[in-house]
């Protein structure tokens, strides 16, 4: 066999073996970074370690969740900008901070709308709920679910009941015209601060109280500065779980249908944590010298509240939506 031939030959044989030799390098997993306010044992947390557990069983190694907790990337407001400039990929809000960008979501924050859990599910999971999840997708906050913090209890330094409690009380609320509304109306005097510095405007006199779930009254050890947790359940916390348009729409439609079943089954496994939370959170409150009250005649708390109703039904699309939402 001539030379030339023989060295084709080989060459050939040697073309032939380079692909048992030669693989594609596997792709870097994409890093997405989670936004957390509260620590690793804490639902608001868990619901990320579930959603990573289930997207990695589905598409190995394609992802890497940087979940950060304890509010080391800011409050919920600045969360939601990170989200919005896409410098954070994922996180949950409550409907109060994300209403500074979609207003008409203040339906769901409302005082007084919902009778408990069952009934904030079936709004959310319904025709409003997914509205919503189109609406503050428009504003650069992707929401693939709805979740329920719980309710909305005032806390206090002392054992308040009546509405008359707290006229005159400087009362810390959520950036939200809505929450401004609602303590001006029993006659307080609302002053914004960012969850992350509440305990120690509480500590020191700043704001005398403030309102919040049972869960994040444990997380944030605030019996420590407001030992009474009285039952008012004024606001049922709905909240969204969302991605940023920048991370969203990058991903590929496979991609995309894993992270929306993922984020799905999230949602409902918080919903079961927060559930159990509440109860331990309380346990661990009334261990360290926390007092729970259960106001005198609740109904006097929600006359107070009618004002906000009509001060805020132009922009929830009107009274009789409201009424209505109350009834379903």
């Amino acid at each position: 066999m001539p030379i030339l031939t023989r060295r084709a030959f080989a060459a050939g044989l040697t073309a032939l073996a380079l692909p048992s030799i030669i693989r594609p390098a596997r792709a870097a997993p994409r890093t997405l970074t989670v936004a957390s306010l509260l620590g690793d044992d804490k639902p608001e947390t868990k619901i990320w370690l579930k959603v990573r557990d289930l997207v990695e069983a589905k598409l190995p190694g394609r992802f890497d969740f940087r979940i950060v907790g304890n509010a080391a990337l800011g409050g919920e407001k600045e969360v939601a900008e990170g989200i919005r400039l896409d410098s954070i990929q994922a996180s949950l809000s409550t409907m109060s901070v994300l209403s500074a960008w979609v207003p008409e979501t203040q339906l769901f924050d409302l005082p007084f709308v919902f009778r408990d859990r069952d009934h904030v599910r079936r709004a959310t999971s319904g025709p409003i709920g997914d509205e919503f999840k189109q609406t503050l997708t428009g504003q650069g906050f992707v929401t693939l679910g709805f979740i329920n913090y719980g309710a909305r209890h005032l806390l206090a330094k002392e054992a308040v009941t009546t509405p008359e409690g707290v006229a005159e009380k400087r009362i810390r609320v959520i950036q939200s015209p809505l929450h401004v509304e609602l303590w001006k109306a029993y006659g307080a005097l609302p002053t914004p601060i960012p969850i992350t510095e509440t305990y120690n405007a509480l500590k020191t006199g700043v704001v005398d109280m403030m309102d919040l779930t049972k869960s994040a009254y444990a997380g944030f050890r605030l019996y420590e500065v407001v030992p009474y947790l009285i039952e008012t359940a004024h606001i049922w916390a709905t909240g969204a779980v969302y991605l940023s348009a920048g991370f969203w729409n990058s991903l590929a439609d496979d991609e995309k249908t894993v992270f929306a079943a993922a984020i799905s089954e999230g949602s409902a496994y918080f919903d079961e944590l927060m559930q159990a939370d509440e109860t331990v959170s309380m346990e661990a409150a009334k261990a360290a010298g926390g007092q729970t009250i259960v106001p005198e005649d609740r109904d006097s708390w929600a006359q107070g509240a009618e004002s906000v109703w009509t001060a805020l039904a132009p922009k929830v699309g009107g009274i009789e939506r409201i009424k209505a939402l109350a009834a379903l």
